[in-house]
């Protein structure tokens, strides 16, 4: 499980990263993060790419059920987990609970996306697991 660089981009993280740069140029920093959230849907759904907001997913332990769930902020055509932060910096714990993400819910590919940065692409994170 890593960051990844240049040679790990594909074409539906940098249609998801161009999507949020959109609106961010419409919004600026500073606001909450369901608002680049619902914005952030908007912008990919218009685009004709389909996302799932808030998508509810079991915790399974040791393969039972938990009856407990998490929520992911945005899942973008079946395959690309979206956690949205509007803050000064991410915190490292981030990382290791988006890649527990990936792993419970199977996806391979994550991005953070940091809404409260001046130029957007400095709050960009790849993971992959």
């Amino acid at each position: 499980m890593h960051s990844t660089g240049d040679q790990e981009r594909d074409p539906l993280t940098e249609s998801v990263i161009g999507a949020a740069i959109e609106v961010h140029r419409n919004l600026g920093p500073g606001l909450l993060e369901s608002m680049y959230e619902t914005c952030l849907a908007l912008e990919l759904r218009g685009r004709g790419v389909c996302v799932e907001r808030q998508v509810a997913v079991p915790v399974l332990y040791k393969g039972q059920p938990t009856g407990l769930t998490f929520r992911v902020d945005l899942i973008v055509e079946a395959s690309v987990l979206v956690e949205v932060k509007s803050v000064d910096r991410i915190h490292p714990l981030t990382d290791a609970q988006v890649l527990t993400y990936l792993k419970l819910t199977g996806l391979r590919t994550a991005l953070i996306l940091n809404f409260n940065r001046e130029l957007l692409r400095d709050g960009v994170r790849r993971l992959v697991r």
